[in-house]
Order: C-alpha cells, then sequence, then structure tokens
C-alpha cells in the first residue's frame, strides 16, 4: 500500500509498568483481531524506538463504528504524563478537508461556487497576476499559482492580506503546488459568507453532527494543558539524527483554515468514520453524495507516476481495486496521519507529538485490520532495515578529489559504505537516493550526496533506465569529482554572486532558516533537513527557487562589504547571520 517526522526510553504496551490507555469496542473481540492488534503493538513498539518518538496515539474505526484506540508513551516527557485517550493532538493539515466539507456545505445552499472568482467572496483580496483570476477550486485543490506560504505571523489575516505584496507563478490549475495559504484564504472565505468566526462554523457544521465533542477547532494558551507537548530535535538548521536530544518545540495559538484543528484519536475516528460512509452519520448527511464526490475528486495529480491525487482538502489513490482517501498533518512539534479504505470501510488515525512516521504506522494498522476481518494471514512484521545498510555500496567506493585537493575516500563493505576521514571510519547511514547522513561534526550542516551519469530514456521503453555510474560527491558548497567523472573541473560564477551565500534566519515556527551554497558556479537554496534547490536568475539579486515553474523568489539585498545581508523568500524576510 502506498502512501501518496532526546532518544529517551520509551515505554511501551507490551510492557506491564506501562503509560499506556486502551478503549475498544465493548463487545469482545475475536481471536484474529486481537492478533491484528498485538501485531501493531509491535509494529509501533519498534517504530517508535527507532524515531525516538515521545508519545503515540492510534485509532482503528470500520465504517460501523470505533474497533479500537491504542496510546503509547508520553505526553509530556518532563512530567512522565502518559499519552490518554482524552489527549489532544494538533492535527496540521488534516483540517484542511474541514474547511473544504464547510464550503462545500455552502455550495449546496448556492452560496458558494468554487468555480467563481475568489474575489466574489473576499472583495479585498487581491494578488497581482497575469493570468485568469484565482478561484475556490484553485484554492481547494492547491493549484492557485500563488507562493505557497507565508507562516511569517501565524494565524493572521495579514498573511492573506499580504499577497497583494506578492505574484503568481503561472497559471491558475497549470499544476499543483502545495499551499497552506491558500487554505487560509479559503478559512477567511469561510467567515465573511457565514459571518461567523472560523471555529464556530467547524463546530457547529461539523463537530456537532459528527460527535467530535472533545475537540477544538482551533486552540489558545488556555487550551495548552490539554495537548500533548509537542518535540522536536535540538538543532533546527541541519539533517536531524536520532542521537539529537529532543526539546519542547514552540508553541503557537492558531486559528486558521489551514490547520488549527486539535483533536483526540476518537474524535478524529468519527470524523472518518463519516467520510468512509461518504457524508452520512447516525444524526444523518454531513456533506451530500455530490459533495463528497467533489471532496475526493481527482482535480489534479500529486505524483509522477498518476497513482495519486488531490481533490478538494483530501489526497485520494487506488490500489488493488481498493480507493483510499489520506491525509498528512504537520505542526510544529506534531505529524499525523489519516487514512481510510473507502472500498472495505475501514479506516486509521496516528498522531505522534515528536519525530516518527505516522504514514508508515497508518499503513501497517490498516494492512493487519483488512487481513483481520477479511480472515486473511496478517503481514509479517517488517524486519528493522537499519540506516546503516546500503546494499548498492559499490556504487559509490572510491576515492574523490576537490579542486583544491581535498579527498574523500569511500570504502563498500558487504553491505554498508564508510567513509575514510580524520583517521576515523564512518559508517554512511541512508538518507535517501544516493544521499547519506555522516555522523561527524565536520559533516554536520549538509547531507553527503552523489551525482549520477545521465542516460538517455527512450520513450518506447516502459521501464526506467538503469542507474548511470557514479561521478561526484558534494556536502553543501563542497564539490568532489570522482574517478568516472570526466567533464569541467573549473567554474567561474557571476561576481555578484559572491554576495548571496550565506546562512539566513528569521522569527518563523516552522521554517526560521536557510543556507545559500555557491557550488561549481551555480547557486543553490539549502534547507536544513538536506534539501536542495537550483536557484534560477530572474534579474539582479532576483531567482526563482528551483528550476520547474514556480512561484516561489528570492530576492537578496542590503550588500555591505559585499555580502548581502537580507534574503527575502515569497516575500518574507530573513538575515544573514554569523554562523556558517
Amino acid at each position: 500500500m502506498r502512501l501518496c517526522r532526546f532518544v529517551v526510553a520509551l515505554p511501551l504496551c507490551a510492557s506491564i509498568a506501562l503509560p499506556c490507555a486502551a478503549q475498544s469496542a465493548p463487545a469482545s473481540k475475536p481471536i484474529r483481531l486481537q492478533r491484528a492488534y498485538e501485531r501493531m503493538d509491535e509494529f509501533v513498539a519498534q517504530q517508535m524506538l527507532l524515531s525516538g518518538t515521545p508519545g503515540l496515539a492510534l485509532a482503528l474505526t470500520s465504517r460501523e463504528g470505533l474497533l479500537r484506540v491504542q496510546t503509547y508513551g508520553f505526553a509530556d516527557v518532563k512530567s512522565r504524563l502518559p499519552v490518554a485517550t482524552e489527549t489532544l493532538f494538533e492535527i496540521g493539515s488534516i483540517s484542511k478537508s474541514f474547511t473544504a466539507i464547510a464550503l462545500l456545505q455552502l455550495r449546496e445552499q448556492s452560496k458558494f461556487d468554487p468555480q467563481q472568482p475568489i474575489t466574489k467572496y473576499l472583495p479585498w483580496f487581491q494578488v497581482p497576476s497575469k493570468f485568469a483570476p484565482v478561484t475556490g477550486h484553485h484554492l481547494l485543490s492547491h493549484t492557485s499559482g500563488i507562493p505557497r506560504d507565508r507562516d511569517v505571523i501565524p494565524s493572521s489575516l495579514f498573511q492573506v492580506a499580504g499577497l497583494r505584496e506578492l505574484w503568481t507563478g503561472y497559471a491558475p490549475g497549470a499544476r499543483y503546488a502545495y499551499s497552506n495559504i491558500g487554505f487560509q484564504i479559503l478559512g477567511y472565505t469561510l467567515e465573511e459568507l457565514t459571518q461567523q468566526d472560523y471555529g464556530d462554523v467547524i463546530r457547529k457544521r461539523i463537530f456537532e453532527p459528527v460527535g467530535m465533542s472533545s475537540s477544538l477547532p482551533f486552540f489558545t494558551h488556555a487550551d495548552r494543558p490539554r495537548i500533548a507537548t509537542g518535540y522536536e530535535t535540538l538543532y533546527d538548521d541541519r539533517p536531524s539524527h536520532r542521537s539529537h536530544p529532543l526539546v519542547e518545540a514552540p508553541w503557537l495559538e492558531y486559528a486558521a483554515g489551514d490547520g488549527s484543528i486539535a483533536a483526540t484519536p476518537a474524535d478524529l475516528a468519527a470524523y472518518l468514520r463519516m467520510l468512509l460512509n461518504r457524508g452520512i452519520t447516525a444524526r444523518g448527511r454531513v456533506i451530500s453524495e455530490e459533495s463528497f464526490n467533489l471532496l475526493t475528486q481527482r482535480a489534479i495529480q500529486t505524483d509522477r507516476e498518476g497513482k495519486c491525487w488531490y481533490g478538494y482538502g483530501m489526497g485520494t489513490y487506488e490500489e488493488e481495486g481498493h480507493i483510499f482517501i489520506a491525509h498528512g498533518g504537520g505542526m510544529v512539534g506534531y505529524s499525523s496521519m489519516l487514512l481510510g479504505d473507502i472500498t472495505a470501510g475501514l479506516g486509521v488515525v496516528v498522531f505522534v507529538n515528536g519525530p516518527g512516521n505516522p504514514g508508515r504506522l497508518a499503513d501497517f494498522a490498516l494492512k493487519c485490520l483488512r487481513a483481520a476481518l477479511q480472515n486473511k494471514d496478517l503481514p509479517a512484521m517488517p524486519a528493522p532495515d537499519p540506516p546503516t545498510r546500503v546494499k548498492n555500496a559499490a556504487d559509490y567506493a572510491g576515492t574523490y578529489a576537490a579542486p583544491d585537493g581535498r579527498k574523500l575516500n569511500l570504502v563498500a563493505g558487504s553491505e554498508t559504505l564508510v567513509l575514510e576521514h580524520a583517521g576515523q571510519k564512518i559508517v554512511l547511514e541512508r538518507r535517501g537516493p544516493d544521499s547519506f547522513f555522516v555522523n561527524h561534526p565536520d559533516f554536520a550542516l549538509f547531507l553527503l550526496r552523489f551525482a549520477r551519469e545521465q542516460k538517455k530514456t527512450d520513450a518506447k521503453e516502459s521501464k526506467p533506465p538503469e542507474p548511470g555510474k557514479v561521478l561526484e560527491a558534494i556536502h553543501g558548497g563542497d564539490w568532489y569529482a570522482g574517478e568516472n567523472y570526466t567533464g569541467e573541473k573549473n567554474f567561474k560564477p557571476p561576481k555578484d554572486w559572491l554576495a548571496y551565500p550565506g546562512h539566513y534566519r528569521t522569527q518563523h515556527m516552522w521554517f526560521n532558516n536557510f543556507r545559500v551554497i555557491l557550488r561549481k558556479g551555480q547557486l543553490y537554496f539549502a534547507m536544513p533537513g538536506g534539501g536542495e534547490e537550483e536557484l534560477v536568475e530572474l534579474s539582479p539579486g532576483l531567482f526563482q527557487i528551483g528550476t520547474e515553474e514556480t512561484a516561489e523568489r528570492i530576492r537578496f539585498d542590503t550588500l555591505v562589504n559585499a555580502r548581502a545581508l537580507r534574503a527575502s523568500v515569497s516575500g518574507s524576510d530573513y538575515y544573514r547571520v554569523f554562523t556558517p
């Protein structure tokens, strides 16, 4: 099944002295269900230990009713407060489907038309553009063409009003680019149409008919004691590692339409149950069949393979003849997953309050649940796949030389890749295709990546070409030519580009720093987690972030001693700092 994030001694539900709680349907469980639950618990224990997850909640539901809620670990590590069934978690972007449903309800009342320009409902809304107007459909499906995020001031109307200072990067509807600000616009549209606060609208139109009596449509400081403490790794400026201590994540209040809901696992399972019933609850319909079809339509493809799609605030895909709905959520210190098998009428909700992979957990739990109810063999426990296992290690073995004479020596073991550096042998850890984490201070800020020769593809061939030979190694601004590299080795960037590389920061809850690096004569936008985007110059000091069509821009200004001191990323200002 496909799905289109301190290390403490974690308490697990297989132990006796557990800070864990369970709530199940009153009827006795069939033996096969009990075995499925045990298999899920075993997998959760494995994944929490590997990821260093402080706390977790998992809820299972069928189309007919709640099957199980299980909690694990700590809602607060310092006080050793266990996660309980009534613990609230911030569900992040899963909230987007709530905003979409409320607007679809207004569509049923002829008060909202997704095909109309959003200015029909928000007359003051402006975004400079040479293209057709942005509609509700574009915002609901993440195809508006506006820059993705402007979260410098979380949950503020200025987030939307400030778009008048920005731009659109391409014609609305042309391509998918996930946009939080788009759903903030929709949340304020909902308020304008109903003349009510967003939270009141969501509580009345969705929470009450669904039965989400313990959840919050927005959260303030007064609600903080009820919400699990969020955790993130100590270092915010580099790829994370399980050896990094966890610290409490920054706290914020939130009430915007892109991610303001805090829910208990049972409450969100009730919401998922409504979706499994295509909009129906025991109290009646929440949305019509037509609205449910719009919610889960294939409005825009979200992957290159054509298997994953986005509708209105909800993702969807098909596998083995089953239709699935899915949406993840992330807030500062929290991540979550809502996953439903519409065909089988089964669903899973997973919350974590720190590092972890709720999507992987939901996927496995749903497989176990389906197998148990269909009287089939349970899926085997996935064998631990340590990040140090590199099956194709021989691809990278060899010596790589930088223009200044520095060298990297990589040695392949049977299934390991070792970097010989400063008299040490460092075992590398996989972080993606051709990228590795090097657990050494000299390599802490960036991943070590390798580039391969690009083989030409034959349009008639259905299979992708075999990977080419590894040619070079890169680490931040450092470049090393491998033994197979025969290209250019001397690069001269434009002189004014030398002012831009550096480390930039701001007071931003989600994305507070990045680096600009210069490598092989090209500028790159380097994100803390390890991702990089090439910068494409549009005019002096102004660059597009990424080579594909996008609205994301970065502008450098305020030069002192031939160094830019400010970088504005799609309207959000960041400032050069002293750290490398």
